[in-house]
Parts: C-alpha cells; sequence; structure tokens
C-alpha cells in the first residue's frame, strides 16, 4: 500500500471515527458544564460517557443498541450500589469478590459479554474512590448514566445520518486486509526466501481477516436488514461481502508446492513476473479498500488487462523454448498460477466497478445468500453461566485469579499510603486477560506506555503553560487514545496517560507532581500483582488445551474433504453442505493458528513440545488450503473424469484423518506407525500425458494443437497432484501426533 492509500485508510477507518466520536461526546459536555461552572458536581457525566461507550463494539444495530441500554442500567446500579458501602469499607472485599467474580465471569456469553463484565468492573473500581459518591447519592448513580444515555442518542442520531457508515468501514478494512494477503502471497515467488515465515505471516493475517468477515457476516446476515432493503447501495454492499468471501477463497485456493516451482523455474525470470503482478493486484485490492471507506469509487492504478496479457505473453514465449516431455508437468503447474491470476483479476476488476454503486437486481442477492451465511445466534441462557463454574473452565479459572488479584491490590492500597489507589485495580482489570500470553503482552504496552506518556506530558506541563494550547494536546491525546485502544494498546497506553495528566492540571493544578508520581507508581504495582497472579495463582497455559483445537480441526477438514471428494466418487455436490464444511474448517484452522501464536508468548517452560505443535498448525494450513483448492474442480469438472482412479486415495487419506483424530483422543494403545505407500496411478491422466508426449516428441513443441486436450490434462494432472498432496500431509499429521501425544 501506497503512503497515500496508507494515510486515506488511517482517516477513513472505524478507528479514528470512533475515537473522534468518543472524544466528541465526553468533551461537548464538558464544555458546556466548565461554562456553567458545575463541571466538578457533574464530572460523573463524561465519566459514564466513556465508560459506557467502551461497550460499543461492531455488530448489527440492534446488538449494539441492546447492549448500551444494558450496561447503562447496570452502570446505574453499580454507581448507586457502590456509593452505599462507602459507609461500610469493610464491605468493599465483599463486593470484590463479587463483582469480580460475577462481571469476568459473563464473558462466557462471548466478547461482547466479555466487554460489558469489564467495563463493570472499571465502573466499580472508580467508584470506590470517589469522594463525590460519598454518602449514597443518587444524583451521582443518575448523573453517571445520563453520560451513557447520552452516547446512546448521538448513536442513533449517526446511525439515522449515516446508515451505512459502520458497513463500509468495516468492508473497507476487509479487502485492505485482503490485499495485504495476496502481497504477501507475492513474495513466495521471489528468490532466496523463507517459506515457513512466509507461511506463518500468511496464517496470521487469515485469523485477522477471518474475525473481520465474522463481524461483516453478522452485521449483514442476523439483522437480514441489507438483504430485504431496497436501497442499491444495501444491495452493493452485500455484493461486495460475498464477492470478498470468494476472492478470499481464490487466494487460498491458489496453493502451490513452492519450493519446487523454484526448482523447476528459479532461475527464470517469469517468476519474478508473476510475483510482481500478484503484488500490483494485492495493491488494487488494497485500494478498492480504501475507495469503500471513503465512499468514493475506485480506478484501477495499473492496467490489468494489459499487465496480464504480459504475463501471458511472457508464460507462452517460455514454454514455446523450454518446454519437454520430462518438464511439462511443471509447465502444468504455472498454467494453473496463470489461470488463478487470471480468475483473481476479473474479481478485482468487477469490484472496481462495484465501488461505483452501480444499480444491482434484488435477486442478484438471493442467488447468492444461503442459510449458512447466517450467523449463528449467541446463546444467552443462565446455564451457560452455571456449566462453567468449575476448576475446569477456563473463565471459571480467569475468574479466580482477576477476583484474587483485585483483593491483593484493595489491601495493598490500605495498608500503604498511595494516592489514587483505584488506578492499581483499574491497571489490573485492564491488563489480565484469561490467556497469559495477551496479559503479558498488554503489561508491558501498559508499563512502557504510561512511563513515556508520563514523560510525554511532563515536558508539555514545562514547557508551556498556555491553557488553549494544553487543551489542544489533550484533545489529540484523547483522539489517539481512543483510535488505537484496539488496535494498538501501548500507543493508547501512552495517549491515555497524557490525557489523564493534563486533565488533572486543569481539575488539580497544583497537586499534579503527585498525580503524575501516582500514575506511574500504580501502573507498575498493579502490573507486578497482575503477572505475579498470572503466573501462579491457578494458571492455564496453551498447551493444556491444544487438543481440543486439534480435534476440532482434524474433524472438520475431514468433514470438508468428504463433502470435496464424494463429487469425485460419483455423489451429488450438496453446495449448502459444502459452504457450511468450508466454513468452519477454515475457522477452526484460524482457532488454532491463535492458540499457537498465544502459546509463543508464554514461558519456555510451558512450551510443551513448540516445533512439533508449529508442524501440526503448518501442515493443517496446507492440508485446509489444498482442499479449497480440490472443491474448485469439484465444482466445475467434478464428474467429468473416471471415478475409480481416485477412490483408493480418497479412502486412504479419510483412514489417515481418523487415525490422527484416535491419536489426540488417546484411543491408541500402540503408536499407529504411518508409512507412505504408493497408490494407484491414474490410468486416463497416463495416457492423457503419453499422447501430448509422443506429440512433442514427433512433431516438437508446435505440435500440441488440440487446446481441449490440453486443458484437460491441465485440470486431471492438478486434481491428481491435490490427491497425493493431500494424501502425503495426513501421513505428515499423523507422524507429527504420535510425536505430540
Amino acid at each position: 500500500m501506497n503512503y497515500l492509500d496508507g494515510f486515506s485508510k488511517f482517516i477513513f477507518s472505524q478507528h479514528l471515527a470512533t475515537g473522534l466520536k468518543l472524544t466528541l461526546a465526553a468533551i461537548i459536555p464538558c464544555l458546556i458544564f466548565s461554562h456553567y461552572g458545575i463541571l466538578d458536581a457533574m464530572i460523573s457525566f463524561p465519566l459514564g460517557t466513556l465508560f459506557i461507550a467502551g461497550t460499543d463494539s461492531p455488530g448489527p444495530t440492534h446488538t449494539r443498541r441492546n447492549t448500551l441500554i444494558l450496561t447503562i442500567l447496570l452502570a446505574f446500579l453499580i454507581v448507586y450500589g457502590t456509593s452505599l458501602l462507602h459507609d461500610l469499607p469493610v464491605l468493599f472485599f465483599f463486593a470484590i469478590i463479587c463483582f469480580g467474580m460475577f462481571f469476568s465471569m459473563i464473558g462466557v456469553y462471548g466478547n461482547r459479554g466479555s466487554s460489558v463484565g469489564t467495563i463493570s468492573l472499571l465502573i466499580f473500581i472508580i467508584t470506590i474512590d470517589s469522594p463525590s459518591a460519598a454518602g449514597g447519592t443518587f444524583s451521582q448513580a443518575i448523573i453517571f448514566a445520563a453520560g451513557g444515555i447520552w452516547y446512546l442518542l448521538l448513536f442513533f442520531m449517526l446511525d439515522k445520518l449515516r446508515p451505512y457508515q459502520h458497513v463500509q468501514q468495516l468492508m473497507g478494512e476487509n479487502f485492505v486486509n485482503l490485499g495485504a494477503l495476496l502481497t504477501t502471497k507475492s513474495r513466495f515467488y521471489r528468490a532466496n526466501i523463507n517459506f515457513s515465515r512466509l507461511s506463518d505471516k500468511m496464517l496470521q493475517q487469515q485469523i485477522g481477516i477471518r474475525e473481520n468477515q465474522e463481524n461483516l457476516r453478522e452485521i449483514l446476515f442476523r439483522t437480514r436488514q441489507l438483504v430485504s432493503e431496497s436501497s442499491n447501495k444495501s444491495r452493493t454492499l452485500m455484493l461486495m461481502f460475498l464477492d470478498s468471501i470468494d476472492l478470499f477463497e481464490q487466494i487460498l485456493n491458489s496453493q502451490q508446492d513452492y519450493q519446487k516451482l523454484h526448482l523447476a523455474f528459479g532461475n527464470s525470470k517469469i517468476l519474478r513476473v508473476f510475483g510482481t503482478y500478484l503484488s500490483w493486484l494485492g495493491a488494487e485490492v488494497q485500494h478498492i479498500g480504501v475507495a469503500v471507506q471513503a465512499g468514493i469509487p475506485s480506478r484501477p492504478r495499473h492496467d490489468l488487462d494489459e499487465s496480464f496479457h504480459k504475463c501471458e505473453l511472457i508464460f507462452v514465449r517460455y514454454r514455446e523454448t523450454h518446454m519437454t516431455q520430462d518438464n511439462i508437468e511443471d509447465f502444468i503447474m504455472l498454467r494453473q498460477i496463470l489461470n488463478s491470476m487470471r480468475d483473481v483479476t476479473q474479481r478485482i476488476k468487477k469490484l472496481h466497478r462495484a465501488t461505483r454503486y452501480e444499480a444491482t437486481r434484488p435477486e442478484d442477492i438471493q442467488t447468492y445468500v444461503s442459510s449458512d451465511e447466517i450467523a449463528p445466534p449467541q446463546d444467552y441462557h443462565p446455564r451457560l453461566l452455571l456449566d462453567n463454574l468449575s476448576l475446569k473452565s477456563g473463565h471459571f479459572r480467569h475468574s479466580l485469579r482477576l477476583t484474587i488479584a483485585l483483593l491483593i491490590g484493595h489491601s495493598l492500597s490500605l495498608f500503604w499510603e498511595i494516592g489514587h489507589s483505584y488506578w492499581i485495580l483499574l491497571t489490573i482489570v485492564t491488563i489480565m486477560k484469561p490467556a497469559f500470553s495477551i496479559t503479558k503482552q498488554r503489561n508491558l504496552y501498559r508499563m512502557a506506555g504510561t512511563v513515556l506518556g508520563a514523560i510525554a506530558g511532563f515536558l508539555l506541563l514545562y514547557l508551556t503553560d498556555n491553557t488553549i494550547t494544553l487543551f489542544a494536546c489533550m484533545i489529540i491525546a484523547m483522539i489517539v487514545a481512543h483510535t488505537f485502544l484496539k488496535l494498538n494498546y501501548f500507543v493508547a497506553s501512552i495517549g491515555i496517560t497524557i490525557y489523564v495528566l493534563l486533565a488533572f492540571s486543569f481539575i488539580t493544578p497544583h497537586a499534579i507532581n503527585a498525580v503524575l508520581l501516582d500514575r506511574v507508581t500504580d501502573t507498575f504495582i498493579g502490573s507486578a500483582i497482575a503477572t505475579i497472579v498470572s503466573l501462579f495463582v491457578l494458571p492455564q497455559w496453551e498447551y493444556q488445551h491444544r487438543e481440543g483445537f486439534i480435534l476440532q480441526a482434524l474433524r472438520t477438514n475431514l468433514r470438508y474433504f468428504d463433502t470435496v471428494a464424494g463429487v469425485f466418487e460419483g455423489k451429488p455436490l450438496d453446495m449448502g453442505a459444502l459452504k457450511m464444511s468450508r466454513k468452519n474448517a477454515f475457522i477452526e484452522l484460524a482457532n488454532l493458528s491463535d492458540t499457537f501464536q498465544r502459546m509463543m508468548s508464554e514461558p519456555k517452560r510451558q512450551r510443551v513440545k513448540l516445533e512439533d505443535f508449529h508442524q501440526f498448525v503448518a501442515t493443517s494450513h496446507m492440508l485446509t488450503s489444498y482442499i479449497a483448492s480440490l472443491s474448485t474442480y469439484a465444482q466445475t469438472v467434478g464428474h467429468k473424469y473416471q471415478i475409480t482412479a481416485f477412490t483408493p486415495r480418497i479412502r486412504k487419506i479419510k483412514r489417515n484423518l481418523g487415525d490422527a483424530a484416535d491419536i489426540v483422543e488417546g484411543r491408541y494403545v500402540e503408536r499407529t506407525v504411518v508409512i507412505r505407500q504408493p497408490t494407484p496411478q491414474n490410468e486416463q491422466l497416463l495416457e492423457m500425458l503419453a499422447s501430448i508426449k509422443k506429440e512433442i516428441r514427433e512433431t516438437g513443441r508446435e505440435g500440441v494443437r488440440d487446446p481441449s486436450l490440453s486443458r484437460e490434462l491441465s485440470e486431471l494432472r492438478t486434481i491428481d497432484e491435490l490427491f497425493e498432496l493431500i494424501y502425503t500431509i495426513t501421513i505428515d499429521e499423523v507422524k507429527i501426533l504420535n510425536r505430540l501425544f
């Protein structure tokens, strides 16, 4: 992505929009209250706005609305109830236990439930040390809740004024991520590359893309608003999303054996040309994403037809001079790459046209929308909470850890004179997460961000006492903090520290040095408590529950392969089952990869058999990609070729995947010894290869004139090779799992 597109992406992103919205929602009331001289009495209003708005995460409008209303009600009850405890400080310990356990346990209801729980705990903590809440004042609870109601009204207003902005921002980010994935894939065609490192990077990118697409799926399909509306823009956005899913699959379906590719063509320039063109395509997709976010039409940066024609011409000329009967299969592989690039090019051209929001018909959407696209509803039944009241539950163990850490932090603040001691508890809540790796990362970011933010805030206060300048800096720091809160916690921590210090300089200018010292001290104390408790109190390491993710990945891949391979055995293609199995396979692959990434950040002694687990993640990625590639041929030419040639391999692959699942579940007393045995070769393929080789031998390269024969050979050779690759990978997975368990 060039600098202009990168800048535009940031300007029109949902993150900056959120930062601006939250900053204005908090500052406008402050300015009004300050004008009338009641800011001290009404300070709970902007606090309520900032905290309650923290639960507004991407999703359908009605879900976001209901979450905000629920949080407003909880905030009122928490502020009022906690304020009553100021006369009975001993009960604070009981309140910490109850609130700490309950609000951290509701994370079982997904990310939105976790967000509501975290914000509720933060509201409880700031109310503990709030002098304005002393005496059990009902008015402070009303004012705090009113801040949330103000944000809710702002939410409704913006949703009416720009109903598609939220979708466009997520959609644009989706295309930007897809373009980055395609750019990474183009690097496989460069010389002297690290295949393992590039594969790991693609895995990480796929996780982000999957998360973004699931958010979009929830918004677009659960409400069905954009499907049923008559607006042309809504239909176009729906088609864009469906095209983005197809593009994602096309990128994954073009998986090749790149090491073999470099062995065959590494000394030629054709791979560099292909790689360059793929990087251009990646830049085009990113440019489309920026245009969607900005709401403007996109235009190709390159002449795609001319560029692809040059790639095709180079391939033809290189084939004329270098293809022999011995390397014909290598050129078949090269042809498949060219065909894949053609498909991606056509898809990108279609997306460029879609950004103009030209007229589309409702039936264009209904043709592609099926039941598998609808996001399953979140289960909010109380039994889910009760079922997790066990030490076997990761959520319950996290709740215990968090509650113990809060009790330690509160006890320490009582026996040690610390100003703004509630900052210790705020630090604990914000950085402690169920996974130790995330806690560790947020801990480092929090400490480093606080120190740098404190230095920057001190320098600002030291260099100038101009109120307007300091106020402007505080506004900028607020925007930065709320923009990067979910994007980069380190930058967000710097911004939060700066604007907190500057805010206190306006409220209590005489005590700013004490505030500065307290901020740094309390952060380090809270971070230390969070780290120690995470390490020694009911720790939960990734290797302890990776079996479940491995088993799910194996089972979903088996179902995906069974659905695809059935076509080559003469079974009818069930598109609904294919889409569902494909979606589940990629989701479980993302979960597996995410587990590995978290494991990488844990202490070394807890990375049990990390190398074997890494190999399994990598092979699972290749397996899913090869099955996805095979599904493309199943949908187009699945019934075209002799089915008996594929049956032995299909059976062996299923048996290997079944054996792998048995190993994970511990059903094998003696380990399975898997030896790769040659499978029967495809007689139809051998006949076609012999025919073309004979023509080359007798008449030269120009003798191969039958385009249908060449196309069929290319198709059949690729299908046969995909089955062979899948078979080989399943053998490798069984061997890896034998070492892992």
